[in-house]
């Protein structure tokens, strides 16, 4: 199993990015994908969801209106735009497969079974 992240950077406040998650050794219709994360001294925390069967989302609420999650089955891709940025938003950002049926807020509390490495977004203000 393999989950590689890009995308990531620097950028100001009120910028834009967009992350992208390749997956591979797994069956990508049958996961959820994740992207999560993490601010040094702070818990890992669930952004959005989209499960690869049935095409739902869900989204944490800072990040509702800003982020956008979609996916290329046939690519086995996952992309994150995220949109209007803050400082706040600085953190490691790792994408994650679950082997769930479909996404919903629960799903982003929980342990998921497979992490990429991680990308770095630093919004500067």
């Amino acid at each position: 199993v393999q989950l590689v992240e890009s995308g990531g950077g620097l950028v100001q406040a009120g910028g834009s990015l967009t992350l992208s998650c390749v997956a591979s050794g797994f069956p990508f219709d049958d996961y959820v994908i994740g992207w999560f994360r993490q601010a040094p001294g702070q818990e890992r925390e669930g952004v959005p969801c989209i499960s690869g069967s049935d095409g739902s989302i869900s989204y944490v609420d800072s990040v509702k209106g800003r982020f956008t999650v979609s996916s290329d089955n046939a690519k086995n891709t996952v992309y994150l735009q995220m949109k209007s940025l803050k400082p706040e938003d600085t953190a490691v950002y790792y994408c994650a497969a679950d082997e769930i049926w479909d996404c919903n807020e629960n799903d982003l509390r929980h342990p998921y079974d497979y992490y990429g490495q991680g990308t770095q977004v630093t919004v500067s203000s």
